[in-house]
């Protein structure tokens, strides 16, 4: 994955919303700055837009939203997805939204505002020999390394491929989606699993080039990340979120993007209503 790279974006200073400003921790309050990272290579929800480079994405715009409600301006922080967390934990960046799982392990060093339902999918190049699932035991299928959809691939071959005594699938790892796709387009591997909230993008990107296979075969959520004791910030982000669903703003971002079906009624934190 390649290295950091800074890249400043500003959501502007429009009016911040009822109370959450106040709210803020005084650092961010006095500076009326958020510094966020986002790893940019996870269309639609973060990426640069070809024609212009900037950053651009579901995130990206549901933060410049959030940052409307709160009265604050973000500079953005382009980075490896493998950074997301230390930078997180070094105080680099006060939170992570970028196409960012809501993981058990990740929660013992974050807490999570969950925003978006989402789940490993397989795909295939459309004119490929797999059809259904069954015929995914035995071949290689790639997926981004540093997620959790390597585990959740081995727990489908046990349950659907080696209990029925058919080979398991064979794990390729990539540096990131579009690497993944690559490997697929290559021919180095037979299918890919990637999150279900990037096919439609994917798919309506490059017409004709993919096919799903099946359903998600896993639930989760997407979620904001905080550092565990910030719950002053994580509060206000999460009350802003609120607003930004109550007024329609999120579910029209999640419309342009074509996700509107992955939304979610009420942000809940790690998981379970607050």
């Amino acid at each position: 994955m390649r290295a950091s790279v800074a890249v400043v974006a500003l959501a502007g200073w429009p009016t911040a919303g009822t109370g959450q400003a106040a709210d803020l921790p005084e650092a961010i309050r006095s500076s009326g700055t958020l510094h966020l990272a986002v790893n940019a290579t996870y269309a639609p929800m973060e990426y640069h837009d070809p024609a212009t480079n900037e950053l651009t994405g579901l995130d990206i715009d549901l933060a410049n939203a959030l940052a409307g409600k709160l009265g604050v301006k973000i500079v953005w922080s382009d980075v490896a997805f493998e950074q997301l967390l230390p930078s997180l934990q070094t105080g680099r960046t006060d939170f992570i939204i970028s196409g960012f799982s809501d993981r058990a392990s990740r929660r013992e060093v974050a807490d999570f505002v969950d925003y978006l339902a989402t789940g490993p999918q397989f795909f295939v190049l459309a004119g490929s020999a797999v059809k259904t699932p069954a015929d995914l035991c035995g071949v290689k299928v790639g997926t981004v390394r540093s997620t959790s959809f390597p585990i959740e691939i081995d727990k489908w071959s046990h349950a659907q491929c080696e209990a029925a005594g058919k080979p398991a699938v064979v794990y390729v790892p990539g540096e990131n989606s579009i690497d993944v796709r690559n490997q697929l387009k290559q021919g180095r591997i037979d299918a890919a699993v990637q999150g279900s909230e990037t096919l439609p993008y994917a798919q309506s990107n490059e017409p004709g080039t993919y096919r799903v296979i099946g359903e998600p075969i896993a639930r989760g959520y997407q979620g904001i990340a905080f550092r565990k004791g910030d719950t002053a910030l994580r509060d206000a982000v999460m009350a802003a979120l609120r607003e930004l669903i109550a007024d329609g703003s999120y579910t029209a971002i999640l419309t342009k993007y074509k996700l509107a079906a992955n939304a979610v009624a009420e942000p809940v934190v790690n998981g379970a209503s607050q």
